[in-house]
């Protein structure tokens, strides 16, 4: 077991290196910290990351020249660094984007986080297995920070010593997310959702406040499962409470399946030594063929707009990439495959935009109210979720039932739940558009 500093790894990176850092809370946090210093005695090194968590030095635009980071998702500190021009955005389905990417090209170095070895020599990859272990597979070097504090975890991640080439120790705290607030709007958008989801259903279900909401209004069902890509809070807290129970899943009953864990504190405790939990490669868990072998399993999503014929675009505000396609097809598309399955794609009915320019008396920005049901979503936006895989689309004002529907059926089942001061001006646009008659 090679043992060295976060500096001594700078010393391992070429010309020309291709870097893959872990997903979000398992990223290598000293490695990461210390890559800038390498500016300089390097040149044209790209870093893939995902969902990465802290704003580290070598995204600034001083070390541009140096570092191109190609991201699976945006997250605030990639977000913040895109307009320096060295970071990018890689477009891919959940599961395949490790594959995807080895297609393009092989990490010369993975760097990530794991537990400390076992009395067996065995480390766990801990927080995710998205892509990692399929990553260091093809790494010319391996390099684990190994931290006490990570939460020792079950599935197909574990790895010997053996396979490492170098450990870097560490004693940071694994990353937490505080916990969303829910809104008024979050909790009506939930209990529309929870009215179509019965005892023994099994879920995917994300992070956030209407995800909080959906998992608050699911309080009095029974025997829920889950398969899903990210393990949250909300649904540690369904588990805790003995709503989650896994007792009726049809693919691994009694265990909770997730490709990587993401939220407060309170879920990197339950998960730790936890044999009822399995984390594998989302090239597995969010393969929709793999979903669909659940009964009744349910997705539920959010987008940021959706026009009338039923496209979302989830990830991107105009051009401008916001966030990333992630496991949203995987799972929307899962759960229709599967028997008596459903997928649910969430929006606020509208949403305040701030104006780049114009402020009021008191300095603060204007900011216009507008309909997130829209005639045609803006110029240049990307479309996360396609018109032919959503099955339920959810607002504040209800649900609609787009799955099997016509485009002329569509446009009117959405508009029903648009926000009431826009139905006028989005019939009539339908019109226009020859979508109603």
């Amino acid at each position: 077991m090679r043992v060295i500093s976060a500096s001594q790894a700078m010393d391992l990176i070429k010309n020309g290196d291709h870097i893959v850092s872990a997903l979000g809370a398992a990223e290598g946090q000293h490695f990461l910290s210390e890559l800038h210093t390498a500016a300089g005695r390097v040149k044209d090194i790209t870093v893939t990351s995902c969902l990465s968590l802290r704003g580290y030095p070598y995204l600034d635009a001083a070390y541009r020249d140096t570092f191109q980071t190609d991201s699976i998702f945006f997250s605030p500190p990639t977000r913040a660094a895109y307009p320096n021009g060295n970071v990018a955005y890689l477009p891919a389905h959940l599961h395949l984007c490790g594959v995807n990417r080895l297609v393009h090209r092989k990490p010369n170095i993975y760097i990530g986080a794991a537990t400390k070895p076992d009395k067996h020599g065995f480390v766990s990859l801990s927080v995710s297995n998205t892509y990692e272990k399929r990553m260091i597979r093809q790494a010319d070097t391996v390099i684990l920070e190994i931290n006490p504090n990570f939460p020792r975890t079950f599935g197909d991640l574990e790895l010997h010593i053996n396979e490492v080439d170098y450990f870097i120790e560490a004693d940071y705290p694994v990353p937490a997310l505080a916990e969303a607030p829910v809104t008024e709007r979050d909790e009506r958008i939930g209990r529309h959702i929870a009215e179509y989801i019965s005892d023994g259903d099994c879920l995917q279900l994300g992070i956030g406040g209407i995800p909080n909401a959906v998992a608050n209004a699911l309080a009095d069902k029974k025997d829920l499962g889950i398969h899903t890509e990210m393990l949250s809070s909300g649904l540690v807290k369904l588990v805790k409470s003995g709503v989650v129970t896994n007792a009726r899943k049809t693919k691994f009953p009694g265990k909770t399946i997730a490709a990587f864990a993401l939220g407060t504190l309170e879920v990197y405790d339950y998960i730790h030594d936890n044999p009822s939990v399995l984390f594998f490669d989302a090239n597995y868990v969010n393969d929709p063929t793999v979903i669909a072998q659940n009964d009744n399993q349910i997705s539920i999503n959010t987008t940021l707009e959706i026009d009338l014929t039923g496209q979302c675009c989830s990830e991107s505000i105009g051009p401008r990439q916001y966030s990333g396609t992630g496991g949203q097809t995987d799972t929307a598309v899962g759960a229709q495959k599967a028997k008596s399955g459903k997928s649910f794609i969430a929006l606020y009915s509208t949403a305040e935009i701030k104006s780049p320019h114009e402020k009021n008396a008191d300095g603060t920005y204007v900011r216009t109210r507008v309909s997130k049901i829209v005639p045609m979503l803006k110029q240049g936006a990307v479309v996360s979720l396609s018109r032919n895989d959503v099955d339920y689309a959810v607002t504040e004002y209800g649900a609609a039932h787009l799955r099997g529907t016509s485009v002329k059926e569509r446009a009117e089942r959405l508009i029903a739940i648009a926000h009431p001061d826009y139905r006028g001006e989005l019939t009539a646009a339908a019109r226009e558009l020859m979508l109603i008659s």
